[in-house]
């Protein structure tokens, strides 16, 4: 399995062709290839996600379909072995879905319990429809700002 996280800085790994090329190489290799956040730009810059369903932050949602990712909006995305997840709780989703797959519900269950998952957000703010518009265009500029290279 290859999980490649995402960052404020995770866009200028583009800057490395070595690392890109070794995450392609990885890939060839993987059962799953996956991402978090911002990560799956990283993949669509090794050209992984090419015509493959995927999602990430939605600040930088725009910048999948140039790299060559067919735009899927959604917590986690599945597209054959590539699974996205598109923010850094979607992140934790990502596992315990990962986590039935390979060793099934009763162990996924676990793990949820095991690490008390049970979101109860204190504002009911967790996707860009339902921020204030103020806070979500602030956000996203400060966002953008940092994948500009990714337009």
């Amino acid at each position: 399995m290859l999980l490649v996280p995402g960052a404020g800085n995770a866009t200028t790994l583009r800057d490395h062709p070595e690392i890109l090329e070794w995450v392609c190489k990885i890939d060839k290799t993987t059962t799953w290839t996956t991402s978090v956040c911002t990560g799956s730009l990283i993949l669509g810059a090794a050209g992984i996600l090419s015509g493959v369903r995927a999602t990430t932050h939605w600040a930088v949602f725009d910048r999948l379909k140039p790299l060559g990712a067919i735009p899927t909006h959604g917590r986690v995305i599945e597209d054959g072995k590539i699974m996205t997840a598109a923010g850094v709780s979607a992140g934790i989703d990502m596992a315990l879905q990962l986590a039935v797959k390979i060793v099934g519900v009763p162990f996924a269950q676990a793990v949820q319990l095991g690490i008390e998952y049970d979101p109860a957000p204190m504002f009911d703010v967790g996707s860009p429809e339902k921020a204030d518009p103020a806070i979500r265009e602030a956000l996203r500029a400060r966002m953008l700002a940092k994948f500009e290279d990714f337009k």
